[in-house]
């Protein structure tokens, strides 16, 4: 592993995992026992977020599986769920659909797949340099997994559209996630991030 990522993995990411996983372990509803986190990566924020929720189970969803993954994990598409109406109670992405050329595909599959709702937590086109530093922060953290980066980061209002076009209504919309600590959540953190179910 370089140096910056080290550095990212131990700067950035164990500490978006603990955060994170707090923010879906909140807003998953109480009844919620079968959960889809939908490009779930290594698996470990879906492993963080049972270890505080104990009784609820998570498959993951990749298009890429990572050896050593913390959860189980299906391959897809990319596009299409393989999975009947209704088949969990929640669909996860965290950091997910801007990787995506039409996040309306997933979201759709996603909508379709779960009975009780959508936990998303992604990013906002919104802001001075707001999609070179979106940018920044993907190449750092995915470039050398593999990932699609086709930087499709989504302003306010393409988010509102897409959710109404859908029939999905938030019910929890957060933008004041404390992803990153002092002071590099001055640049990386600002109004680019939210959480939504």
């Amino acid at each position: 592993m370089s140096l910056l990522g080290r550095l990212h993995h131990n700067w950035v990411h164990q500490r978006r995992v603990k955060v994170l996983a707090a923010h879906f372990a909140r807003i998953i509803p109480a009844d919620a026992s079968r959960a889809l986190d939908v490009g779930c990566g290594d698996g470990r924020l879906a492993h963080e977020i049972q270890r505080l929720r104990p009784a609820l189970f998570i498959q993951g969803l990749d298009v890429l599986v990572r050896p050593n993954a913390a959860i189980p994990v299906a391959v897809f598409d990319g596009s299409h769920l393989p999975f009947e109406r209704a088949n969990f109670d929640i669909v996860m992405f965290a950091d997910v659909l801007h990787h995506t050329d039409e996040p309306r595909v997933l979201l759709r599959e996603a909508a379709r797949v779960a009975r009780l709702g959508v936990a998303l937590k992604d990013h906002l086109n919104q802001g001075i340099l707001s999609h070179a530093t979106l940018s920044l922060m993907d190449w750092v953290g995915n470039a050398s997994k593999g990932v699609a980066l086709p930087y499709n980061y989504w302003r306010p209002q393409q988010w509102t559209a897409a959710f109404k076009e859908l029939g999905l209504r938030p019910v929890v919309w957060e933008t004041k996630l404390g992803l990153y600590r002092a002071p590099v959540n001055l640049l990386f953190e600002r109004s680019l991030h939210f959480l939504a179910d």
